[in-house]
């Protein structure tokens, strides 16, 4: 495995060592020893999630407030722009945020550590995004930032209006959202 650093040191890409022929691919998606290694301390994996969205499908930008997860995520499926803002208030990087593309192609990973918001559009057809994550899902501690606040300034990058949830669509802007210390 590869790890690329950020412009935010927390946030990691991965790239597995791909074995391929003619037959098909290999790789290993997670090995906990080497997970380890590589972001400096070992964590404990509890839920794996698994979601399909269609084009334009846009989830986020989600977190819990209380049992933070920080998430391991990639697409096994299609194409989408991956999105995590450090809502850490105490950080050098608070406010800012990395967006990269994630395909079944490329077969990156994205490591995002607790403090963190996240979200996805789907760029292709369909995608099939899965994550992994170190606490349970609590949706009383879960909370949305707005997807497209100014203060933010993110390019999802948007052909056309997304698709979004109810929770997504009434998210908090930054300024008013609840923050990590």
């Amino acid at each position: 495995m590869k790890i690329i650093e950020t412009c935010i040191p927390d946030l990691l890409i991965i790239e597995p060592r791909v074995f391929g022929d003619d037959r098909g691919f290999f790789y290993e998606s997670f090995n906990r020893k080497k997970f380890a290694e590589l972001i400096g301390r070992d964590v404990d994996f509890v839920q794996d999630n698994h979601s399909k969205s269609v084009k334009g499908v846009l989830r986020g930008l989600h977190y819990q407030i209380q049992h933070p997860q920080a998430k391991l995520v990639r697409v096994v499926q299609g194409t989408v722009l991956d999105i995590a803002v450090d809502l850490r208030k105490n950080s050098l990087t608070f406010g800012q945020h990395v967006a990269l593309e994630l395909s079944a192609e490329n077969k990156r990973m994205f490591w995002i550590p607790e403090g963190f918001a996240h979200g996805f559009v789907v760029l292709s057809e369909t995608a099939e995004f899965l994550y992994k994550t170190t606490d349970y899902w609590f949706p009383e501690f879960e909370r949305s930032i707005v997807w497209n606040d100014s203060v933010l300034a993110i390019d999802w990058k948007l052909q056309m209006p997304p698709s979004l949830s109810g929770k997504d669509i009434h998210g908090k802007l930054l300024t008013e959202a609840e923050l990590f210390t």
